[in-house]
């Protein structure tokens, strides 16, 4: 004898199923996706998180003389970014 209280699930009839199948066309708010809306859709987890960059950055350990790093971090929000910057400014004049 089980002593379980999960109450068992009890499945709607062909004729209840087909009442709730009509109700829920008949409901202009409730209208089935169409082949376009279908084709559209994309899985969640590719939605969360920050965008992807065209531009990939790479993610590493660097040491930086502290004067260095205290003249970006006084810039204000967006040191990093703009650390980067400079870097960049110095390879493409420097590369040539």
């Amino acid at each position: 004898m089980s002593n379980t209280s999960k109450r068992a699930i009890v499945l709607p009839t062909s004729e209840e199923d087909a009442a709730i199948t009509a109700a829920a066309k008949a409901d202009p708010d409730a209208q089935p996706l169409t082949d376009a809306q279908l084709a559209a859709m994309v899985p969640m987890r590719s939605l969360r998180g920050r965008p992807k960059s065209e531009n990939r950055k790479l993610l590493l350990s660097v040491r930086y003389s502290p004067e260095v790093v205290e003249y970006f971090k006084s810039t204000g929000e967006g040191w990093q970014a703009r650390m980067d910057g400079v870097l960049r400014d110095y390879v493409a004049q420097h590369s040539r």
